[in-house]
């Protein structure tokens, strides 16, 4: 715990503001003034001012966290302030990555969504632990940037939108006659409409993306799985593949078909050494956003979303990911695993 006596600062987690006789009142008054309470923090209570930085997109820059240091400390930022974008409070339990050495020697690993996120994360894992990674993402830019970051890794970057035939294609083509892996990681949010008030552009674009990209990727790459006699496939479903009450119709019906792609394909292609997995996040901190264009659905699932746990990282996501892709998930097929800090146990 912090000592009572320790200055606020940008590092000082939302907890630690909160608890706090002046940086409480600071915290609770910009919210308010927002049409919030501080519930709206709760699943980023372990996380520093600091991040919010980055995770409100613009609705709190960095001269609003600074303003609020200074007016916890008397009109002074601490010393302590000095280094500014450091994520972790001392005093917040933290969970370290733990890359294990040479467990993708060897295999070549479809990454879709390379560009951020839990993609991102999961690229880099598995390239920093020897395997070639075909990193896919419609962000050219970003890719750039992962590969950048990744030199020395066998690192093969295409861009591509992976709801059309044409960059499908381009994607199995890049990857070669070897697929050892699949991580269908790109999707797409909602606006969080109920069925009544759902768009035509809005269903369309979301099952584009989150159902019929990841079948058309899985269907090309799946011959050379069989091929070879062994695969990993690993599906990015969600927690509202496992409820109704964490996103809109659109979203949540998407996601429901991950789940029963998923299972449906474990059933057929296990016994041919292919093992078909899928993986359903709670809230993670990542680039997709979760906006309200309806009343009933901010009414409904609002208040739903009290109840959801902390934020988790991407790498925490990616550690989950990567465990079914490698062999280190060996006799796991067709399993649906809440990555949700507890969440699908409500």
């Amino acid at each position: 715990m912090a000592k009572k006596d320790a200055p606020l600062t940008a590092r000082s987690s939302i907890a630690t503001w909160l608890d706090h006789p002046i940086g409480g009142p600071l915290i609770r008054d910009m919210l308010a003034q927002a049409g919030q309470d501080e519930s709206a923090l709760k699943p980023v209570r372990l996380f520093s001012l600091q991040r919010l930085v980055a995770l409100s997109r613009g609705q709190m820059p960095q001269e609003l966290v600074d303003d609020l240091v200074r007016r916890a400390n008397g009109g002074e930022l601490p010393v302590e302030e000095a280094p500014e974008g450091a994520d972790v409070p001392a005093d917040t339990p933290s969970w370290t990555e733990r890359i294990t050495p040479g467990r993708f020697d060897g295999k070549t690993v479809i990454v879709t969504g390379a560009g951020s996120g839990i993609g991102r994360a999961t690229a880099s894992r598995i390239a920093r632990e020897g395997g070639r990674v075909i990193a896919v993402d419609i962000s050219a830019e970003r890719l750039e940037e992962f590969a950048a970051e990744h030199r020395g890794s066998d690192v093969v970057t295409v861009t591509g939108d992976i709801t059309k035939p044409e960059d499908v294609a381009a994607v199995v083509e890049r990857a070669g006659d070897r697929i050892d892996g699949l991580a269908n990681i790109a999707g797409i949010m909602d606006d969080m409409t109920p069925l009544h008030e759902v768009s035509d552009a809005v269903w369309e674009r979301v099952f584009a993306v989150n159902v019929d990209g990841l079948f058309r990727l899985s269907r090309a790459v799946i011959p050379a799985m069989l091929a070879a006699g062994a695969g990993s496939i690993v599906n990015v479903a969600s927690e509202a593949g496992l409820r109704g009450s964490a996103a809109g119709l659109a979203y949540t019906a998407s996601k429901h078909a991950v789940v029963g792609m998923t299972k449906s394909s474990a059933f057929m292609y296990t016994p041919r050494g292919i093992r078909v997995n899928a993986v359903a996040p709670g809230p993670v901190a990542t680039n997709i956003q979760a906006t309200f264009a309806s009343e009933l659905g901010q009414e409904r699932i609002g208040a739903a979303l009290q109840l959801i746990p902390p934020v988790a990282e991407a790498v925490q996501l990616a550690a989950s990911i990567t465990f079914l892709l490698s062999d280190d998930g060996t006799n796991v097929s067709g399993a649906i695993l809440p990555s949700d800090a507890g969440w699908s146990a409500l």
